[in-house]
């Protein structure tokens, strides 16, 4: 697939300055860029979507390193870009730092958190992404013919983190006797977009044993899914729908809609409320996929355990431990 990367530089500021009209949205995308069939591209189905829907234009980026978060956000505000909608946690920081200078511009930060006291102007977008772990994990420890399953998680931090011990908790609860392997791509952005080191890590855990893999780890996610297709096992994909990328090998895919979440922010435009947003189960903020691609192989059993899941976590009758809020699993060392 090819595409054009947008650049920042004289271009791209010359670019935003004459193509802005008032309070049109502006979206920046993390590292990986927008095609990454997952956490990006997710983010732009829902820009595309409220273009579609609404005949409206926005603007949007592709930054090429960490040094251009800042820079991508002031030439949008300053080109009166309204709301200007973020995604990935380590953009927070920059917003941070560039809020208090454009008070009239809505920021949203998917995956990050700004100070709501500090920045009123700003919105942060959480997912309870440890709820939807949970729902495939149970799928994968039901699917698990071996009782070894794994996890390829994407930058070593506590979100990910997250993602793996609700996955964890969801394959126990299946099967009190199932083993998870985990492992990280690395501890820089680069562990988002490295689909070989993705495969290295998927045939290393196959070599263990694992017959079903949950990849949450952005493009790298790509070369968990391609190798586990070949060597004739399940993966999980995770943020958009990927079961069609592999029709048959993919088990499900655990939804993270930040399609929404984009599509919501700029729906309001300007008149954004600001503040904290969790999507959660109950919000259908996250979930697992179910579609011609893989209805042959999730089980009447398997989508009924599943779906009592959520309803009870729903109602508050089943509680998924949440990593990121004590830096600690109950069921997987890291």
């Amino acid at each position: 697939m090819t595409f054009m990367k947008t650049i920042l530089g004289s271009a791209a500021a010359l670019a935003l300055s004459a193509g802005a009209a008032l309070a049109d949205p502006a979206l920046i995308y993390d590292l990986g860029g927008k095609f990454d069939k997952s956490f990006n591209e997710a983010a732009f189905g829902g820009a595309e979507k409220w273009a579609a829907e609404t005949g409206g234009s926005y603007k949007d980026i592709e930054i090429q390193s960490e040094a251009q978060r800042e820079q991508a956000l002031r030439r949008f505000a300053e080109a009166g870009f309204n709301p200007v909608v973020t995604t990935g946690f380590a953009i927070a920081g920059a917003i941070d730092a560039v809020a208090a200078d454009y008070p009239d511009t809505k920021f949203v930060t998917i995956d990050g958190w700004v100070d709501p006291a500090k920045h009123p102007n700003v919105l942060s977008i959480l997912f309870s992404e440890h709820e939807g772990s949970y729902l495939v994990g149970m799928m994968a420890g039901m699917a698990s013919k071996s009782g070894t399953v794994g996890f390829v998680g994407g930058m070593d931090i506590p979100l990910i983190r997250k993602f793996a011990c609700g996955y964890a908790q969801g394959v126990m609860a299946a099967n009190a006797d199932a083993k998870v392997i985990s492992n990280m791509t690395g501890t820089t952005p680069a562990a988002w977009n490295d689909p070989v080191k993705g495969s290295e890590l998927a045939r290393a855990q196959i070599g263990q044993g694992a017959d079903v893999i949950f990849a949450a780890a952005g493009g790298t996610g790509l070369g968990v899914l391609e190798t586990a297709a070949k060597e004739d096992i399940l993966s999980i994909g995770v943020d958009s729908n990927q079961n069609h990328l592999f029709p048959g090998e993919v088990l499900t895919s655990m939804l993270k809609r930040v399609d929404v979440a984009v599509f919501d922010s700029m729906t309001q435009g300007a008149d954004l409320e600001t503040g904290v947003k969790v999507f959660g189960t109950a919000q259908d903020g996250v979930g697992y996929a179910l579609d011609d691609n893989n209805a042959a192989l999730v089980s009447d059993e398997m989508k009924a355990a599943v779906d009592a899941a959520r309803e009870q976590i729903i109602a508050g009758e089943l509680k998924v431990h949440d990593y990121s809020s004590d830096d600690s699993c109950p069921v997987l060392q890291f």
